[in-house]
Formats: structure tokens, sequence, C-alpha cells
């Protein structure tokens, strides 16, 4: 079975990319489970930038192909914000529950039809020769007037989808698999290996 090394140390995500990726006998590991533990800078403007930083960082540290991802919610009432500084909207150590509650209160008076936002991802993979490849996936949606649902992170209680009359947190992950940001970018990505020979 291949390795890859994904730059992360979220369980959630880790479970999230080897449903995607275990029909192709590759198993993803956090930069943990191989004994990394770095804190990298994201120094980038854009999803891209911060992917391939990271990517390259870990790369340091392993022979396997390395994978990062970058991503971030896009509030279209907001100037795309909080976008590449999601995590640290509020600072990183501000519980997701506080931004979430924080998002909701700055768009007390925006109508429906202008609550539109988008979850955003980028995933970076650099290869053994060193070679640099991304994808970029999207799902679109509108902030919620509260918080719904208790699967998934971050902002996925405040995304809700139209489609489907529900919020991002209150899909299973098989559901959410299907149409979110980082299935959509990871299953580009896992298409572009496949096609060089990964």
């Amino acid at each position: 079975m291949k390795k890859v090394v994904f730059a992360t140390k979220n369980k959630g995500k880790i479970r999230e990319i080897n449903e995607i990726f275990k029909s192709e006998n590759v198993e993803v590991v956090s930069m943990e489970e191989i004994g990394v533990n770095i804190d990298i800078e994201e120094t980038g403007t854009t999803f891209e930038e911060n992917a391939i930083i990271k990517a390259k960082e870990l790369k340091k540290y392993c022979d396997e192909i390395v994978l990062a991802d970058d991503s971030g919610l896009e509030i279209d009432a907001l100037d795309k914000k909080p976008g590449v500084y999601s995590s640290r909207f509020m600072g990183e150590d501000t519980s997701y529950e506080v931004k979430n509650a924080k998002i909701i209160e700055m768009l007390k008076d925006v109508p429906y039809e202008k609550r539109t936002a988008r979850f955003v991802s980028v995933i970076a993979a650099v290869l053994p020769n060193g070679d640099v490849i991304t994808a970029r996936g999207t799902i679109e949606g509108i902030i919620g007037y509260e918080s719904k649902g208790e699967n998934g992170f971050g902002y996925d209680p405040i995304f809700f989808v139209p489609e489907l009359n529900k919020s991002t947190a209150e899909l299973s992950l098989e559901e959410k698999n299907k149409i979110s940001h980082r299935g959509n970018a990871l299953r580009l990505m896992k298409k572009k290996l496949m096609e060089i020979g990964i």
C-alpha cells in the first residue's frame, strides 16, 4: 500500500481524506503519525500559496508524496473574509463556537439572498521528484442564522447548503465528502495523481 503524508494534525480531516483515497490502495497518514511535529507558518496571500508552503516544508522531513491543503470560508457580504485567515479569524485559540457566533452577529442585518458564501479548498502535492501540483475545490452555500449540527468541524455548523436544506455539520461524513470543497479538491487531486501514475 502506498503511503501519502498529509500536512495536518486534524484527525477529522485525515478520516475524510482516507475515505476518498481508500479505493486506490493509498493510505494517508498525518504528519504526527510519521513523527513530524512542526508548526508551519502560512505567509501566503492565497489558498494556493499557503498549501504549497505547507507541502514543501513537510517534504523536507519525509520521502513520501506530501499533500497539504489550505482552505477557508469566503463570505461575500464581508468582502470574502475571513478567506485565507479563516483559522486565524479572531485568533487561533478562539473556539469555533465563538467564531461562528461572531459571524452570525456580523451578518444579523444581511438578508438571506445576500448571505452567499463558499468554502474553498486547495490541495498541493509535492512529488518525490520535487514537482508541485495543485487542485482547487469549492462548495457554494449560505451563512445560516444559527449554528446547526454536531458533525464536521470549524465553520460547518453555520454553512447552510440550500439544495440539501442542511448545514454541513448536519451531514454524515459520506454525504459531506460527496459535495464538500475538500472532497472536490481531493477527488481532482486523486485524478491528477493517478494520471501521472502515482
